[in-house]
């Protein structure tokens, strides 16, 4: 690994654990790879997470820089290189149907009876920082439009 590559991973890492760090600053430092991620850790215990839904396929836990009263990451337990939306291939159609689906039961568990946001942030442009799939489930408060 370049020393670019492990500078890139080490403030990667930071900005998932300092809330100073703009989600957009960590997207650009994001280095595009199918390699083990912060939510790798997650899914391993190696890391704490507050987990609020979990089965066989899917992971769900708040985050820890919240955006809304409500911010729930739900990632899929298994990569299979989906590390964006856009690396989505026919054989992923049953995890990706399994991540939106679970975003509804959990913002019922959560009773965001009034309406709740999914955002699935996609690529630099997409201010995507972890490069393992994760649908971002968002309420608690009345969203804006347009979305940043």
């Amino acid at each position: 690994m370049s020393d670019e590559s492990i500078s890139g991973r080490i403030a990667l890492l930071n900005s998932h654990l300092s809330p100073m760090a703009s989600e957009k600053e960590a997207a650009l430092a994001a280095v595009p790879s199918d390699s083990p991620t912060i939510f790798d850790k997650i899914i391993n215990k190696e890391i704490p997470s507050k987990v609020v839904y979990e089965d066989d396929k899917v992971l769900a836990f708040r985050d820890i820089s919240p955006q809304a009263p409500t911010h729930i990451l739900i990632i899929p337990k298994v990569k299979d290189g989906l590390t964006g939306l856009s690396k989505a291939e026919e054989r992923h159609f049953e995890i990706l149907g399994r991540l939106l689906y679970t975003a509804k039961l959990v913002a019922k568990q959560e009773g965001l009876d009034d309406g709740f946001r999914v955002v699935i942030n996609d690529g630099p442009n997409g201010c995507q920082s972890v490069y393992h799939l994760h649908i971002h489930l968002l309420g608690g408060r009345q969203m804006n439009w347009p979305p940043g």
